[in-house]
């Protein structure tokens, strides 16, 4: 009995003592629940299961000067700006245009002289012109800028190619990718710039996003979600974060352009892009979710156009096992978190008096990349390229299928 005593109580104080450890390295797991899960800067942030060094970085640097394919100081190539169409958009873009140095707001057209005159008037723009034509044919104009609704992108865009202009289009770029394939020949025909104005891409959040993702952050991108009720604001991000050169194994779509539709986009054994597209009714999200292997990205505040980035990281070590699976709920802790804010320069846009849209003064970001990629003879931004436009366009074709009244 003795020795049976003996072997018990040995056996109870091994097992209280690696539940002992197991205990402390628990609670060493669990303090930052303790000191608050607040999303906060990287700088004020509560480390958590592991002392992994910040992601800070510095404000992401474009991708044409990051490829070593620019230079900053080309913000100041001259390029003449001819404007077709006289809406908010095209407003807001003028805005922008005003403040990138080698910028000059030449001339605009609208179907109406009288409204291009006015608008020319308000914006600074030194010509109002009688016709889209004589825009286009004007020897004084270096690039045309397309802000009109989208069955008309095609027939103006082939306008100013055959008169030799570099194009800035509006996106989506066309109606089809049939379409859009047709815009991009002529262009490359003419040795022009067609570029389709996909403005996202350019965002210092996004730029961050894409170098975290080519630098194995968050691992192997396996998720992609997004929403939007415009479709290509949500489309764009599937080829972005599995890569524009992959080509979709399956697509299904559903639903209605008035009550919500949503897209599941397969890339084979790579993973998956979940697209949501609510009516313009709802609390939209507007939040962009890029979901790996080691961890998530989100795009925020507001997905389509964001001014801030969250990256949440798997633990390295969690309770007393190496880490066994991503999923940091089924181990009981928090994820390694970071948040970046990159504030726009003010009036962002919407709410301030003359703006026609939310964040809109991020299209400077996309201005400075046409003028630095012009001045370096390139006929595309790495940013948002053909290849990926065109992605784009088919995925569009192709989701359209299954949805009633789509919101292109």
């Amino acid at each position: 009995k003795l020795v049976t005593t003996l072997t018990f109580a040995a056996v109870v104080a091994v097992r209280l003592k690696a539940m002992w450890r197991r205990l402390h390295q628990f609670k060493s797991a669990l303090r930052p629940a303790v000191a608050g899960l607040a999303l906060v800067p990287a700088a004020c942030r509560p480390s958590f299961c592991d002392d992994r060094p910040s992601l800070a970085r510095k404000t992401p640097t474009p991708l044409d000067l990051r490829m070593g394919l620019t230079k900053p100081e080309d913000v100041n190539h001259r390029l003449r700006w001819g404007i077709i169409g006289c809406g908010p958009i095209s407003s807001d873009w003028c805005k922008c245009l005003a403040e990138v140095p080698g910028a000059v707001l030449h001339s605009v057209a609208a179907r109406d002289p009288s409204k291009a005159a006015e608008f020319a008037k308000s914006h600074g723009v030194s010509r109002a012109m009688r016709s889209y034509s004589d825009l286009v044919t004007d020897p004084e104009v270096d690039i045309v800028y397309i802000g009109t609704i989208t069955p008309l992108h095609k027939e103006q865009a082939l306008m100013a190619i055959a008169a030799g202009k570099h194009v800035l289009c509006e996106k989506p770029l066309a109606t089809t990718a049939a379409d859009a394939e047709e815009m991009y020949a002529a262009a490359e025909a003419r040795g022009v710039m067609l570029l389709e104005g996909l403005w996202s891409r350019y965002f210092p959040a996004v730029e961050h996003a894409r170098a975290a993702i080519e630098q194995g952050v968050i691992g192997e991108v396996k998720m992609v979600q997004a929403d939007f009720p415009e479709l290509c604001y949500a489309v764009q991000y599937a080829p972005l974060f599995f890569g524009s050169w992959q080509t979709p194994t399956a697509v299904v779509s559903a639903g209605t352009g008035d009550s919500g539709a949503g897209a599941i986009v397969q890339y084979g054994g790579l993973g998956t892009a979940v697209l949501s597209f609510p009516s313009w009714k709802c609390e939209v999200p507007e939040v962009c979710e890029i979901i790996g292997t080691k961890g998530r990205i989100t795009l925020d505040n507001w997905g389509s156009h964001p001014t801030r980035i969250t990256i949440r990281l798997t633990t390295d070590r969690c309770w007393d096992e190496p880490q066994g699976h991503t999923s940091t709920a089924q181990n009981g802790v928090q994820p390694h978190l970071e948040q970046h804010t990159y504030p726009l320069p003010e009036p962002a846009g919407l709410p301030a008096a003359g703006w026609h849209y939310v964040n809109q003064h991020g299209f400077i970001y996309q201005a400075e990349a046409v003028h630095r990629c012009l001045a370096a003879g390139l006929r595309e931004c790495p940013q948002f390229t053909k290849q990926d436009s065109m992605r784009i366009m088919e995925l569009l074709d192709q989701i359209e299928k299954g949805i009633t009244s789509p919101c292109r």
